[in-house]
C-alpha cells in the first residue's frame, strides 16, 4: 500500500482518498518499492497550521492542500540496508506492508518554532530539521545506551522550550523489554536516558512519553504494562495506575480544555483521567503542608441531550466522569475531624455542604453544582386506609411522592471553603453554561428565580404537613392520656374535631393514601406538594426561562398553598387553643403545633 489516507468531512460525511503515492504495491519486497509505508504510519497535522499534514515513508511527506499533492521534505531517513528489504520468504511470501523495515514510524513538529521538525525509525534512527525539511541531522549517535534496532514511534517536543525532546524507543522485537526513554535539551546534541523509578521487567518497554501543556517538567509515561508520573522532567518515576487496567499503553494525549489524561491501551480500550490539575499544581511546597486545597477546573453546567435509541447493556459504550464540580485536595495524615467543604456563591450564601475524604494524599470530591435539598416531608402517621404500613425506628416515615426539589446552581462565580480542624481554606470556582445549549444566562437566572420561589413554596408546605402530621401524633398519644365517660368527652369530641380540621388540611397538601408500594401513585390525585415538584421538574430540565403556562400553574397553586396556609392559622389559634385549654383544666400536657427536629418521635 502506498500509503493510504483518507480527509474525512464530518458535515457531509464523507471521505476522498488521497494517498501519497496511490501505486499498488502487494506482492512487492520493500526494496523494489519508491516508498516504504509501514502498516502504522504517522501521520501528524502540524501544531502551527492544522492545515499541513506530515506522512511517513522511508521520507517525511507534505501537504498542504488536503491531499491534493503530496511533497517529499526529507531524504531517506533510515539506514537503508538492501540486504534486509527483500521478499518475506517462505511458500506464501507476505509483502503488503505490515512488516516493512526502514520506515519512519514517528513525526512531531515543536509546538514552539515551526519548521523545527523531528523523526524516528524502526530502525533505530532520530533525525531533526531545523529548517522544514531543507537540512536533516542524524542525532542517533548522540543517543547513549541505545541498543540498535529499536523502533522510535513517540518523539514529543516540548511546548516550553524548542531545544527539548522527549523519546521512547520500543527494543521487544529484538528481545530487549527494558524502557529506553531519552530527553534532550540541545536539540539532540546531548541525551538523557531517564527511567528511574520504572521497574524492569518482561513488560517495562515503553511506548509513549507526554508532557504536560500547563507545567514543565510534569510527564507522562505508558509502557507495556503501566502508566508512570514524574514531576521532575523525568529524573524520576512513580506509578500512576489510578484504576487503570494494567494493559499496554500505546498512546496518551492532554485534552487541554478540559485538563483530562487520555490513554489508549492495546486490548482494554479508552481510558480518561479526569481532570489532571491536581498534579499540576502538586508541589513540593503542597506535600509540606498539613493539608492544602487545590484550585478547581471552571465546571460546566451540561444538559443531556437526545439520542438515537440505544441498548441500555451496550458493551462498546464507556462511562461518563461524575457530573458537577470536581474539587481536589491534599492531606499530608489523616485528620482526626471531619474535612468539611462548603460552597458559597457571590454573595456568600451557603449554596451546599459537603463531607470530604480523609485519605492521605489527593483527595476527590465532586460537588453535583445542585443546591441542598428542600426541607423533607416527615410523615408520623400511618397512610389512609393502610394502618399496616408502620413508620420507621426514627418515628417517622418519608413522603412516598417525593416532595423536594435540588436546584442546580446557575452560572456565575463560586468559592469553595474547606474546614479541616481549624484550618480554613478557600478557592474560587466557575460555573459555565453549557456551549451547547440554546438558552442564555439570562434566561437561566430567570429560571432559577422562578425555582427559588417554587422551592420557597415547596418547603412552607412541607413546614404545614410537619406541623400537622406532628399535631396528629401528639393527639393521637392524647387517648390513654384523658378520662373515659362523661368527664372525658369534652376532651375526646375536641380532638376528634381538631384532628378532622387537620386532615382536610392535609388532604389538600399531600395524598394520605399513598404507601409507596406498587403503583398506588397513578391510583389517587396528586396533591399540592406532588404538582409543586412536578412544576419544579418541568421548569427545571432545561436552560430555558419559564413558559407562560408554566407562570399560570405556579400562581394558581400559590393561591392554593396561601389557602391552605390561612385554614391551618385558623385551626392552630381556635381549635388547638380550645383544647389546650380543656388540657390544663385536666392537668394534660398540651399538645404543641410545631414540627419536631430530626431524631424527635414525636
Amino acid at each position: 500500500m502506498g500509503g493510504i489516507v483518507v480527509r474525512y468531512d464530518e458535515r457531509t460525511r464523507q471521505g476522498r482518498r488521497v494517498e501519497v503515492w496511490p501505486e499498488s504495491t502487494g506482492g512487492w519486497p520493500p526494496g523494489e518499492l519508491k516508498y516504504r509505508f509501514n502498516w502504522t504510519m504517522p501521520l501528524t497535522l502540524s501544531p502551527h497550521d492544522p492545515g499541513t499534514v506530515y506522512v511517513g515513508s522511508q521520507h517525511v511527506h507534505k501537504t498542504t492542500n488536503g491531499g491534493q499533492s503530496w511533497q517529499v521534505i526529507s531524504p531517506d531517513l533510515s539506514t537503508d540496508d538492501k540486504s534486509r528489504q527483500l521478499s518475506s520468504g517462505g511458500l506464501t511470501p507476505d509483502n503488503i506492508g505490515v512488516e516493512y523495515a526502514f520506515a519512519v514510524m514517528a513525526i512531531a513538529e515543536s509546538p514552539r518554532q515551526k519548521g523545527l521538525i523531528w523523526a524516528g525509525t524502526n530502525d533505530g534512527q532520530v533525525q531533526l530539521t531545523r529548517d522544514g525539511g531543507q537540512t536533516w541531522t542524524n542525532v542517533t549517535r548522540n543517543i547513549p545506551g541505545l541498543p540498535p534496532w529499536g523502533t522510535v514511534g513517540n518523539i514529543e517536543p516540548s511546548r516550553h522550550d524548542a531545544g527539548t525532546a522527549y523519546l521512547t524507543v520500543d527494543l521487544h522485537q529484538v528481545d530487549n523489554r527494558d524502557p529506553f526513554v531519552y530527553r534532550t535539551s540541545d536539540y539532540g546534541q546531548t541525551w538523557k536516558a531517564i527511567t528511574s523509578g520504572v521497574p524492569r521487567s518482561m513488560t517495562s518497554y515503553a511506548h509513549c512519553i507526554r508532557e504536560d501543556p500547563l507545567r514543565k517538567g510534569l510527564l507522562y509515561l505508558g509502557t507495556e504494562s503501566a502508566l508512570y508520573v514524574s514531576f521532575d522532567d523525568g529524573e524520576s518515576w512513580q506509578p500512576l495506575q489510578a484504576g487503570l487496567p494494567h494493559a499496554p499503553v500505546y498512546w496518551m494525549v492532554v485534552q487541554e480544555h478540559f485538563g483530562d489524561l487520555v490513554v489508549s491501551t492495546y486490548g482494554r480500550g479508552f481510558w480518561i483521567l479526569d481532570d489532571i490539575t491536581p498534579l499540576q499544581q502538586l508541589t513540593t511546597q503542597v506535600l509540606g503542608a498539613a493539608a492544602h486545597l487545590f484550585a478547581p477546573r471552571p465546571s460546566y453546567r451540561f444538559r443531556a441531550i437526545n439520542l438515537n435509541y440505544a441498548s441500555s447493556n451496550d458493551p462498546t459504550a464507556g462511562r461518563d466522569p461524575a457530573y458537577g464540580a470536581t474539587i481536589h485536595y491534599f492531606l499530608k495524615s489523616a485528620p482526626t475531624g471531619d474535612v468539611t467543604l462548603r460552597i458559597l456563591d457571590a454573595s456568600g450564601q451557603l449554596v451546599r455542604t459537603i463531607k470530604g475524604t480523609k485519605q492521605v494524599g489527593i483527595n476527590r470530591v465532586v460537588w453535583d453544582l445542585r443546591h441542598e435539598p428542600s426541607r423533607d416531608i416527615r410523615l408520623r402517621t400511618s397512610p389512609a386506609y393502610a394502618p399496616d404500613v408502620r413508620l420507621g425506628p426514627e418515628g417517622w416515615r418519608a413522603l412516598p411522592e417525593g416532595g423536594r426539589v435540588t436546584l442546580m446552581a446557575p452560572p456565575g462565580k463560586y468559592t469553595v471553603e474547606m474546614t479541616v480542624g481549624e484550618e480554613k481554606q478557600t478557592r474560587p470556582l466557575v460555573v459555565r453554561k453549557d456551549p451547547h445549549s440554546g438558552a442564555s444566562e439570562a434566561d437561566i437566572r430567570t429560571q432559577y428565580a422562578m425555582l427559588l420561589d417554587i422551592r420557597k413554596d415547596l418547603e412552607t408546605a412541607a413546614d404545614m404537613v410537619n406541623v400537622v402530621e406532628s399535631l396528629r401524633s401528639q393527639l393521637s398519644a392524647l387517648t390513654p392520656l384523658v378520662a373515659g365517660g362523661a368527664e372525658g368527652a369534652p376532651v375526646r369530641s375536641a380532638v376528634q374535631t381538631l384532628d378532622t380540621k387537620l386532615v382536610e388540611v392535609e388532604d389538600g397538601l399531600i395524598q394520605r393514601k399513598l404507601t409507596g408500594r406498587g403503583q398506588d401513585g397513578t391510583r389517587w390525585p396528586s396533591q399540592l406538594v406532588s404538582k409543586l415538584t412536578y412544576l419544579a421538574n418541568g421548569i427545571g430540565g432545561d436552560d430555558f426561562a419559564p413558559t407562560d403556562q408554566e407562570k399560570e400553574v405556579h400562581a394558581l397553586l400559590e393561591q392554593r398553598l396561601a389557602a391552605s396556609q390561612s385554614r391551618l392559622d385558623e385551626i392552630r389559634s381556635k381549635d388547638l387553643a380550645a383544647l389546650n385549654d380543656l388540657l390544663r383544666q385536666r392537668n394534660v400536657p398540651n399538645v404543641v403545633a410545631r414540627a419536631p427536629a430530626a431524631g424527635e418521635s414525636r
